[in-house]
């Protein structure tokens, strides 16, 4: 019996311990001191798991302060400007600060531009705001296999942009005038973010790419500076005093990600298709 006891009585002091342990470590990292960090890396092609996340810490009352560390190339128009209004929005409630790894440019910068600080390395390579299309044409290819296409269609431009034939003078003007107006949104998103002209942004935007040192010095990024450094200017822009807790979901890769259309971009390249693109391709 009092050995029963003298085991009850140590696993209670063993729980109190804990408990105080625990009480201990909440008071050095209070649940309202944390730093989210938000990874957009690789191509864009889609942008729902990067708008969750941060509509989630946007959301999050423990959240102070939220990172985006970009290293990407950029990829597709329309999800570069999907995480841009999120990103937008975000900062609406809190701050955003914008950490840039080994590339941040074209959709890349695009996400970036609307953050409340943007940081890079002195190498990382951001810029490129500038819109691409690529169209692969096989026409020559299918003569010499004797291959040939017909096609019916409703429309005099159904067919534009077919890779079984190459693109006339007409259809050139009309893909022309539509990189030209994705561009021309480019040069404006970019322009709200940072706080710039227009014209200045302009300057800026014929697809060129600046190291982070020379991106720094046109007004693109606010100061150089590592992610540890991007996550001690979100805290303190936060008003965060010591060290935050910092908040890293690890990305995961299932099945779904291949049903949605996250291929590899080797093997997507494979299938040639039509594609407007905020993207640094050299």
């Amino acid at each position: 019996m009092k050995k029963g006891c003298l085991i009850v009585l140590v696993l209670l002091l063993l729980l109190l311990a804990l408990s105080a342990t625990i009480a201990l470590l909440q008071k050095k990292v209070p649940s309202g001191e944390k730093v989210a960090i938000v990874r957009i890396e690789g191509p864009i092609m889609d942008s729902k798991t990067a708008i969750e996340e941060i509509r989630d810490y946007a959301r999050n009352q423990s959240i102070r302060a939220i990172v985006l560390r970009v290293d990407s190339p950029g990829g597709a128009v329309a999800p570069s400007q999907e995480i841009y209004e999120e990103v937008r929005k975000a900062v609406l409630k809190k701050k955003v600060v914008v950490s840039m790894g080994s590339l941040a440019a074209s959709g890349g910068y695009y996400i970036s531009a609307p953050a409340s600080r943007i940081l890079a390395n002195p190498g990382t390579l951001t810029g490129s705001i500038g819109v691409i299309m690529e169209i692969p044409n096989i026409e020559g290819l299918m003569g010499k296999i004797g291959v040939k296409t017909e096609v019916i269609k409703s429309g005099r431009h159904k067919d534009i942009a077919s890779m079984f034939r190459g693109i006339g003078k007409e259809e050139r003007v009309i893909l022309q005038d539509v990189l030209d107006d994705v561009h021309e949104q480019f040069i404006k998103a970019v322009a709200e973010g940072r706080k710039m002209s227009q014209e200045d942004v302009t300057r800026l935007a014929d697809g060129r790419i600046f190291t982070g040192r020379q991106a720094v010095a046109v007004g693109l990024v606010d100061e150089l500076g590592n992610l540890e450094d991007a996550v001690r200017v979100a805290a303190k822009l936060a008003g965060i005093k010591g060290e935050p807790d910092i908040v890293d979901k690890k990305e995961k890769t299932s099945v779904i990600d291949f049903l949605r259309g996250k291929l590899p971009e080797e093997l997507s390249d494979l299938f040639p298709t039509v594609k407007i693109k905020y993207v640094f391709a050299p």
